[in-house]
C-alpha cells in the first residue's frame, strides 16, 4: 500500500477490468450463488455486481479482474484468493478474511472494512479512496493522511476527518495531521474543535521546529480568532485566501 498516497493528487485510480485471459467457469458461478461454497473456484472476469456473498467460502479462488461492486462479502473467506483488478467499489467486506490475498489494482473504494483481515495480502496499486474502516496496520499515517486530503480536496470533509483520525492514531505526533483535521472541523463550522486542533498542531510543530507548520499553524489560529463580521457560512474561509488553495495548505506536510 505505499503507493497509495499517488491518491492525493490524482484521487482516483482508473482500474481496467478488460482484456482477462481467462473467462470465469459458469459452473463455477452457479455453484458460489447456489451454496456459497467455492474454494478454488474459477471466477475471473465474471459479473458480481450486488451479489450477497455473506460469508461465502472463496479461499484460493481466481477473481481476476471480476466485477463485484457493492457486493455483500461481510465474513467471507477470500484467503489467498486472487483479486488482482478486480472492481470492488462499495462493496461490504466487514469481518471478510483477506489474508494472503492479492489485491494487486484492485478497485476497493468506498469499502467498508470494519474489522477485515488483511494479514499478508498483496496492495500494490490497491485503491482504498473513500473506505471505511481501512486497518491501521495496512497503511501508514501518511497514507492516510493522504486519504484525507484527498477527500478535502473533493469537499468531503467528514470523510476526510476519518482519515485524519486514524492518521493521529497511528502516529500521535503527527502535527500536520492535527492542522488538516482542524481545516476539516472549520469547514464544518466546528470552531471549537478547529481550535483545538489548530493549537495542538502549532505546539508539535514548534516542538518539531518546523517552521512551515508554525506559520501556517499560527495563520490559521489567527483566523479562528478573528470575529465573524457576517452570518455564518460553509464558504471558503478568509484563512485560504491568505494562504493559497486547500490544497497547497495541505499537501505541504506530505513527505513529497
Amino acid at each position: 500500500m505505499r503507493n497509495l498516497i499517488f491518491i492525493a493528487t490524482t484521487f482516483i485510480t482508473t482500474i481496467s477490468l478488460t482484456n482477462i485471459a481467462q473467462a470465469a467457469n459458469q459452473e463455477h458461478i452457479r455453484q458460489l450463488l447456489a451454496t456459497k461454497q467455492c474454494q478454488n473456484c474459477n471466477l475471473s472476469g465474471a459479473g458480481l455486481v450486488m451479489a450477497d456473498l455473506t460469508g461465502a467460502n472463496l479461499s484460493g479462488a481466481n477473481l481476476a479482474g471480476a466485477n463485484l461492486s457493492r457486493a455483500n462479502l461481510s465474513g467471507a473467506d477470500l484467503r489467498g484468493a486472487n483479486l488482482s483488478g478486480a472492481g470492488l467499489f462499495g462493496v461490504n467486506l466487514s469481518e471478510a478474511k483477506l489474508g494472503g490475498a492479492n489485491l494487486a489494482g484492485a478497485d476497493l473504494r468506498s469499502t467498508f472494512l470494519s474489522n477485515a483481515e488483511f494479514t499478508g495480502a498483496y496492495l500494490q496499486g490497491t485503491n482504498f479512496q473513500g473506505a471505511l474502516g481501512i486497518p491501521l496496520q495496512i497503511a501508514t499515517p501518511d497514507e492516510f493522511y493522504a486519504l484525507g486530503v484527498a477527500e478535502a480536496q473533493k469537499g468531503n470533509q467528514q470523510q476526510a476527518i476519518n482519515y485524519f483520525n486514524q492518521a493521529i492514531a497511528s502516529k500521535p505526533e503527527y502535527a500536520g495531521a492535527y492542522l488538516a483535521r482542524g481545516i476539516a472541523r472549520y469547514q464544518l463550522l466546528d470552531r471549537q474543535g478547529a481550535t483545538q486542533d489548530a493549537q495542538t498542531a502549532e505546539k508539535l510543530f514548534t516542538s518539531q521546529d518546523n517552521a512551515t507548520g508554525i506559520q501556517t499553524a499560527q495563520a490559521f489560529i489567527k483566523e479562528l480568532q478573528t470575529p465573524y463580521t457576517e452570518k455564518v457560512s460553509a464558504g471558503k474561509p478568509s484563512f485560504f485566501d491568505f494562504l493559497g488553495s486547500l490544497g497547497s495548505v495541505l499537501l505541504q506536510f506530505l513527505p513529497f
